[in-house]
């Protein structure tokens, strides 16, 4: 698998074509309705810059790119066994630490900006597992931060 990286200007020039995009500088068919606001180029912009983070630390194979991305006391769920499991994000953390360089992708799928909040969801690919994510983020000053996610491995 290719190591997806978009620079600044490239995701500024796609990310502000469509309410939503795909990571792979594709822009989804249905992205006008996956939205029910506009988004700012600059915010999604944002987004995609944590998001950036969030999976380039899986490809470096260490949590330090990912921190900036998340808020202290961020949390990442998943269901196991019928049964809820909420962490803290020093979880995720540890699974970059531990599983060391791997490729990684994502395209978001959905993603919807109210203020200074948003929720996105993306599919993502981590070595041969899949997932679809959903984060919500916040606004701190310029900057957009994780502060939870909730994921499902695609099976």
């Amino acid at each position: 698998m290719k190591r997806l990286f978009i620079l600044p200007l490239l995701s500024l020039l796609f990310l502000s074509s469509a309410c939503c995009s795909k990571k792979e500088c594709e822009t989804s068919k249905n992205s006008e309705n996956m939205c029910e606001n506009k988004v700012s180029s600059e915010d999604l912009a944002g987004i995609g810059k944590a998001l950036d983070l969030y999976v380039n630390a899986a490809v470096e194979g260490t949590s330090q790119v990912a921190r900036p991305a998340f808020v202290e006391g961020a949390t990442i769920t998943h269901v196991e066994n019928d049964s809820i499991v909420c962490l803290p994000i020093q979880a995720l953390f540890d699974y970059y630490d531990q599983t060391g360089k791997h490729p990684a992708s994502y395209e978001i799928s959905d993603c919807n900006v109210a203020g200074d909040v948003a929720m996105v969801r993306i599919e993502s690919k981590f070595g041969d597992a899949e997932f679809s994510d959903i984060f919500t983020l916040a606004k701190e000053g310029n900057d957009w931060k994780i502060v939870s996610k909730i994921f499902t491995v695609k099976e």
